[in-house]
């Protein structure tokens, strides 16, 4: 182990999360955590100290861990624990990091050298694990509203049986409260919660109140962040909501930020704890040019439009975040309360809500921007997962809730793809009904679709078939959570619902 110790000393010196001061002190931190008394014949590994090597070299002090008894288990859990472990002894402290990020940061606008200093320093430390993202698989697709991105989600590890077991056994701990909480910078982790020694987070003031910013460990696009309330609090959409997304984009021009929705089906996966997502990154629907144009009656200084997007979304813009926060306040109060029944729309039904909205803020061309997507969560027999959800036709390719980055035009797909469209496109070029093949019977009326408008396939074109249909289907998705469709009928109703704000 003595050369991976060196190495990683070295590796820490190189990157910058230590200084050659910490060079000695890191050494013998590691050999404590190895429980080696000394180093023997020193020598270092022949390897690049760079983040492409890094892996290479925690895989290895993994395995010497299994081998000595150093974890509990030789599994994917229990290596994550073990090598976020190694790597939060050469991650800077919160403090330093402040410093540096404070440094870099000019005045009262936070510059991009300050966010570039912290996502190099997040990956340098494996928080993001770049040799996961890696294996990603990413592809985009034309569609009638411009590219749309389509990622199938390599990236987060798939829970081990032991892990699940040994977690359900584990004593039920109220701390962290959640994986958004501030308490998890450098907490060590269980089974059923992961290791964060290397997590570091950025104090912000937020509309006057004090928030965090960090990165998400599992990049779905550059400089994924997420943007934390300190306090452990659910998330809400209302006025105070666009005035913190408004008050973040002032703060860092560079990043747009947005928030899920705050109800079940149409909200994210995490409702219990205020919180934003964000990132230095053009999205699809920020691309969507405005279709129609609209005027807000005591607005009429806001630039203000229905966009071009399967979603039904209204973009609002002015120079003055003030007035967008006022309208888009009014928007959502009316929107709330709205029915429509000739296009499927309640407010509510058995006293529970139905409308809330996504909301993205940026900065463009010296303006502030809010797209505000029109959400319903509104259950029917036909569609008991949303009628706004994607549609049972579907689910053989998505079948999860539509959140913030689907909105906007990124579709997040489940690792299952990976080998289910393999499988896809060996029956299709062999000729074989994918409806008979057990493993893939769910992508047999689809399959069956393919053969039909393709008729043949050949192997050096059938990837760039796959790819394009898939992402047909994912705008298929977008538009089932579209609440207005995007047939005259559904237009109508959408400029008859900017009439009522208008009342």
């Amino acid at each position: 182990m003595t050369k991976e110790i060196l190495w990683l000393a070295e590796y820490g010196v190189t990157t910058g999360l230590i200084q050659k001061e910490d060079k000695l002190f890191t050494i013998n931190r590691l050999m404590e955590l190895f429980q080696m008394d000394d180093l023997g014949e020193e020598s270092i590994l022949d390897l690049p100290c760079d983040n492409e090597h890094l892996c290479e070299v925690l895989e290895r002090m993994n395995d010497y861990a299994a081998e000595h008894g150093l974890m509990e288990d030789n599994t994917v859990t229990y290596r994550d624990l073990f090598d976020t472990k190694v790597m939060g002894i050469l991650t800077p402290r919160p403090s330093e990091v402040i410093r540096a990020f404070e440094e870099k940061k000019a005045c009262d606008m936070i510059t991009v050298a300050a966010t570039d200093y912290f996502y190099k320093l997040c990956k340098d430390n494996n928080y993001i694990r770049t040799d996961r993202i890696q294996k990603d698989r990413k592809w985009k697709v034309d569609s009638e509203y411009g590219e749309i991105d389509i990622t199938i989600n390599l990236s987060k590890p798939e829970k081990d049986p032991k892990a699940i077991a040994a977690a359900k056994l584990m004593k039920q701990s109220g701390y962290p409260k959640c994986q958004l909480c501030m308490e998890n910078e450098g907490y060590a982790g269980r089974t059923n919660h992961p290791a964060r020694q290397n997590l570091r987070i950025i104090p912000l003031t937020i509309n006057n109140e004090p928030w965090g910013f960090q990165y998400s460990p599992y990049v779905y696009y550059n400089e994924h962040c997420i943007v934390l309330n300190q306090k452990h609090t659910p998330m809400k959409i209302d006025r105070a909501c666009f005035i913190k997304l408004l008050d973040f984009v002032e703060q860092v021009p560079h990043y747009f930020l947005g928030s899920n929705a705050d109800l079940p089906i149409v909200g994210g996966s995490i409702l219990t704890h205020d919180h934003f997502q964000g990132g230095h990154y053009t999205f699809p629907m920020e691309r969507a040019s405005v279709e129609t144009p609209v005027t807000f009656v005591g607005f009429e200084d806001v630039e203000a439009g229905i966009v071009k997007w399967p979603m039904s979304v209204i973009r609002i813009s002015s120079e003055k975040k003030e007035r967008l926060v006022d309208l888009a306040e009014k928007i959502l109060k009316v929107w709330r309360g709205y029915t429509d029944e000739s296009v499927t729309v309640f407010a509510e039904t058995d006293g529970e809500s139905h409308n809330t909205i996504t909301p993205i803020a940026r900065r463009r061309d010296g303006k502030f921007e809010l797209d505000l997507v029109l959400r319903n969560n509104l259950t029917t027999q036909e569609h008991p997962l949303g009628v706004y959800h994607p549609h049972a036709e579907l689910h053989h390719i998505k079948k999860e809730n539509i959140g913030l980055i689907e909105v906007m035009g990124l579709a997040v797909l489940p690792a299952r793809l990976k080998t289910e469209l393999e499988e896809v496109k060996q029956c299709l070029l062999s000729g074989t009904d994918v409806s008979t093949v057990e493993s893939i019977a769910s992508h047999g009326v689809w399959a069956n679709e393919l053969v039909e408008k393709y008729k043949t396939f050949e192997k050096d074109s059938i990837d760039m078939v796959i790819e394009k249909e898939v992402g047909a289907v994912f705008v298929q998705v977008l538009e089932h959570a579209g609440v207005y469709k995007r047939n005259e009928e559904g237009k109508e109703a959408f400029l008859k619902f900017v009439e009522r704000v208008n009342q």
